[in-house]
């Protein structure tokens, strides 16, 4: 047996070439041509990504044709396995998925994206800073959550201080962000984690998941990023991501289960952080939705749907947003005031500053003036329609708003729920993006 095995053997300072199709052939009994001379670190790095590949295909086979005879210098040994006093490699990933892990943290230390929220590397994020970003990144594109989270930072540079401020001052400030039940939920989650939690983040994932506005997804970013507990972080990025390299061609939402558990697979338990913001960060600046940048990808050599990738991952098609309809009554009195009042704390834009209007709903809008200023909270001495309609997309519906415009007496009082504003005012209220749409329709139309 030793004879057969030193038959294997290779000469002296030369290696083996390993197969890349985990099928050995006479062309692995001969040296690489150019390993003579070759720095030793170099090498190793070129070998253990051979070595890597070889051994990941034949772990996901259900059986190996036989045994594999692999020669190479012991140092290339110790640098192959350097996976494993790190953390990166364990138990429950195959060498491959490990690999993969450890390319992609060597691609995020070189090109990871500088962002007002992320911890320069080696130090410690802060949670309260986590969490924030990740609350407004929620539905919103990066660019846009940068001067929203300066501006929350400056104002509220920690939990407790955002537990204190007012709600109508954090909503007021969340405008243009969209999504409003995100700023409530918000500073309800910083008043129990300042009263509950003494003012820290709790680690624990049911702690987490039982804070208002704080799923699955919010969780696992939080354990992750600012606690490095290891924790498969899924968003719209990572799904696209799994899925090419996946090749998974079943639609979206029906394929999630099986894209979270990619990402599972491939998770390490050194860095979760870092790598959940590579991953993240591959999807948003190389594993574009369109034109991906294939070449520049750790992945590409693994990449099963690198020939389909615009197409993944799959969608079913999306239904027709209906349209709702409704009147809004721009109440004003002589002196320039207008009437306002709060919505419901709960359902759609809750808690914010809006005009009394009639109910938005589908089908046709009723077109008399004199039945729809029935609806208004106050009679006016005079009711005109302002020409045009206001339009307005939200996430499951659209939005048509006709202005109805009236006059009343300096001294009419505003009913319950409502209050006057001056013009000028308005620009201190929480009001929503379809109401701004609202004033400067009603101011601009006369």
């Amino acid at each position: 047996m030793q004879n057969a095995l030193a038959a294997f053997a290779p000469p002296k300072d030369q290696f083996l070439r390993l197969a890349d199709t985990g099928d050995f052939s006479t062309d692995n009994g001969r040296p690489i041509d150019d390993q003579v001379g070759m720095c030793e670190t170099a090498f190793a790095k070129r070998l253990r990504r051979q070595l890597r590949d070889e051994l990941g295909h034949r772990a996901r086979r259900t059986a190996a044709p036989g045994p594999v005879l692999l020669a190479f210098h012991p140092s290339v040994v110790a640098q192959v396995f350097s996976l494993y006093p790190f953390g990166l490699y364990s138990t429950a990933m195959t060498l491959g998925d490990a690999t993969r892990a450890s390319e992609i943290l060597d691609w995020y230390d070189r090109h990871r994206r500088t962002m007002l929220w992320r911890a320069p590397s080696g130090v410690r994020p802060d949670p309260y800073a986590v969490w924030l970003s990740e609350i407004m990144l929620q539905q919103t594109t990066v660019a846009t959550v940068g001067p929203y989270f300066t501006e929350f930072i400056s104002r509220w540079p920690t939990v407790a201080a955002l537990a204190a401020a007012e709600l109508d001052d954090v909503l007021h400030a969340w405008q243009g962000l969209g999504y409003y039940a995100r700023a409530r939920n918000l500073h309800r989650c910083a008043n129990i984690i300042s009263e509950s939690f003494g003012g820290h983040f709790p680690e624990d994932e049911d702690a987490l998941l039982s804070l208002p506005g704080v799923g699955p997804y919010t969780a696992a970013a939080i354990r992750a990023i600012a606690f490095g507990q290891r924790a498969v972080v899924v968003d719209g990025n990572v799904e696209r991501v799994m899925a090419r390299l996946y090749r998974e061609t079943d639609p979206l939402p029906d394929v999630k289960g099986k894209l979270r558990d990619h990402a599972d697979e491939l998770t390490p338990g050194t860095r979760p952080g870092d790598y959940a913001q590579a991953v993240m960060d591959l999807g948003a600046t190389v594993c574009i939705p369109q034109r991906p940048k294939c070449m520049l990808c750790p992945w590409t050599a693994h990449c099963h749907g690198k020939d389909i990738a615009e197409s993944l991952p799959a969608r079913r098609p999306k239904p027709e947003k209906p349209t709702r309809r409704g009147t809004i009554f721009w109440i004003e009195r002589p002196d320039g005031s207008v009437l306002v009042r709060r919505r419901p704390e709960k359902g759609l834009l809750g808690g914010m500053m809006e005009f009394p209007s009639t109910e938005w709903r589908e089908g046709a809008r009723e077109g008399d003036v004199s039945a729809l200023s029935r609806h208004a909270p106050l009679t006016a001495m005079k009711w005109y329609p302002i020409a045009g309609v206001v339009h307005h997309v939200f996430t499951h519906f659209r939005l048509e708003l006709k202005v109805l415009k009236g006059h009343v007496a300096q001294n009419t009082e505003a009913p319950s729920d409502t209050r006057w504003s001056t013009i000028d005012g308005l620009s201190d209220l929480a009001l929503p993006t379809a109401m701004k749409k609202v004033a400067e329709k009603a101011i601009g139309g006369g």
